[in-house]
């Protein structure tokens, strides 16, 4: 298996009409966050497709595909990776979570933090004991977005495991962030921990919601019941 092979795969199934969606979608005119990414329209049903058929290649193919200047080729790979990670033992996932760490800088838009983060940082971390999750606060006060994303986002499988200490840590650390993709992320984690535990995501909310990002405070309270919600974005709690 190549990643030259998996890329003809891949392009089969683009679309011109999804491309310009895509383009239009991920912000890649100057100036907008995705500037400069270049789109071939697939579809995600459809890449992962494909992923399913190249679950075993090599990390240096896959390392191929993720440095390339073309978005679904980058998230072909890492999707690529995420199955990879689940079937391997101990010592495949350590390589793996390594290998992600030092290619953050191809992982440059929302989606491609999203769509695997906790299944391959979060879930390395929570299964190995020994890891040290020191690189998440790091990453917390790293210049580059998409590693401040990647901290808080990784966290979502420790809340799926209804441990919030570090999401609640590393949004207190984000809560002044200039990046609204970090404010829509930091909220929609404590959403995440108020689905598990109200009571937590309240108290603190309580805290700091006077001076979150209005983003960030709308995404954390929008599964809140309606009086709730208006008392927080009123400032009446």
């Amino acid at each position: 298996m190549t990643s030259s092979e998996a890329k003809r795969e891949l392009h089969k199934y683009a679309s011109t009409e999804r491309k310009k969606s895509n383009e239009w979608f991920f912000k890649t005119k100057p100036g907008q966050y995705g500037h400069g990414d270049v789109f071939i329209g697939v579809s995600m049903p459809d890449l992962r497709k494909v992923a399913k058929q190249y679950t075993s290649l090599p990390l240096a193919e896959v390392a191929k595909l993720l440095s390339s200047k073309i978005h679904e080729e980058r998230m072909l790979a890492l999707v690529i990776l995420s199955y990879q990670f689940a079937k391997s033992d101990s010592r495949g996932q350590s390589q793996i979570y390594h290998f992600y760490l030092s290619n953050t800088e191809h992982i440059n838009n929302w989606d491609l933090v999203d769509v695997v983060v906790n299944k391959i940082v979060g879930a390395y971390l929570w299964e190995h004991a020994e890891a040290e999750r020191d690189i998440l606060y790091a990453y917390a006060t790293s210049k580059n977005m998409w590693e401040r994303r990647i901290a808080i986002v990784a966290t979502s499988y420790f809340i799926y495991q209804n441990d919030f200490k570090d999401t609640l840590k590393i949004a207190e650390m984000l809560l002044h962030d200039e990046e609204e993709l970090i404010h829509k992320a930091v909220g929609w984690m404590l959403r995440e921990v108020g689905k598990r535990d109200r009571a937590v995501e309240g108290s603190f909310l309580k805290k700091h919601y006077k001076s979150m990002p209005r983003t960030m405070l709308r995404y954390s309270i929008e599964k809140f019941p309606e009086r709730e919600r208006q008392a927080f974005l009123k400032g009446l709690v």
